[in-house]
């Protein structure tokens, strides 16, 4: 790969201590030229040992600090620190496969590609709750089937002029502040690729009562989003009451009890019902009912 570009990965990170250092291990052993990228980690204002595991790696990684939580502040301090013309994202509760960074990159320099996104995959060995967390991180369907599509910060690349034209993530959303960054690209007219062969692996939910809660964080936060980007998703006939849902949740539960795949449909249904509650209570908070 002729001509590599400086690349900057911005790790966010908080309360990290069961996690990070596996996610920078991962990192430090890329294929990828030493000298053409930065790992740059951001201590959200951890409280746990988190700090102290982040000086262990000296200079081989750069330290951030953001004291305003949430994950879009702590990416923004990395984006206006970072000195890579192209941004590679990932999670603190995430590792890398050895080439994910060269897979990742491959598709912003051989194409007019403005968004890469990499595969996410559970991290092994996973149970069946952990195996379903693939669904739920599907980049595959968020870019190439869903309209406007998204990109998920767990594995993202961009030229980080392009970020710094949409100016960077919206740090009055405590989540779902990359789908946000994604319709706002998407706007701009910029394309998303899915790059199959970039690999992250994350630490999935391991049990029900996780997955319910992971469903209402999804619904109860995604409801700011839909209000900001209300205009556009009407565009692609997104509807504010979508009765299939609850056709949906029924077939779940059904499924649950007696189908051919209890497990998954057990998963689904156990999602997509703290999905919904979240969706409710994110209704009434912000005052736009998606239900």
């Amino acid at each position: 790969m002729p001509d590599l570009p400086g690349i900057s990965i911005i790790v966010p990170v908080y309360n990290g201590e069961k996690t990070i250092a596996e996610c920078l291990e991962s990192l430090l052993a890329l294929d990828f030229p030493k000298e053409s990228f930065e790992i740059i980690c951001v201590d959200n204002d951890s409280t746990d040992k988190t700090s102290a595991i982040l000086h262990r790696y000296g200079e081989r990684i750069r330290i951030l600090h953001e004291k305003k939580r949430g994950p879009s502040a702590a990416r923004n301090r990395g984006l206006r620190n970072a000195t890579g013309d192209v941004i590679a994202f990932t999670d603190a509760d995430c590792t890398v496969a050895q080439d994910w960074l060269r897979n990742l990159i491959l598709p912003l320099e051989n194409s007019d590609a403005a968004v890469v996104g990499g595969r996410i995959l559970s991290k092994q060995p996973c149970n069946h709750i952990e195996k379903f967390g693939e669904n739920i991180h599907d980049h595959s369907k968020a870019i190439e089937l869903y309209r406007p599509p998204y990109a998920i910060t767990m594995n993202w690349a961009s030229r980080a002029s392009i970020l710094r034209e949409l100016e960077f993530f919206d740090e009055n959303l405590l989540r779902c502040e990359d789908v946000d960054l994604s319709y706002r690209l998407f706007q701009k007219g910029y394309r998303f690729v899915f790059s199959p062969d970039a690999i992250v692996y994350h630490r999935n939910e391991d049990n029900y009562w996780g997955l319910t809660h992971e469903g209402f964080l999804h619904g109860y936060y995604s409801v700011p989003v839909l209000k900001k980007h209300d205009w556009l998703l009407k565009q692609f006939g997104h509807r504010r009451w979508n009765k299939r849902t609850y056709v949906d949740l029924a077939s779940s539960f059904v499924e649950s009890i007696r189908g051919n795949e209890r497990k998954r449909s057990r998963c689904q249904l156990m999602f997509n019902s703290g999905k919904k509650a979240g969706k409710i209570v994110g209704s009434i908070r912000y005052r736009y009912v998606d239900l």
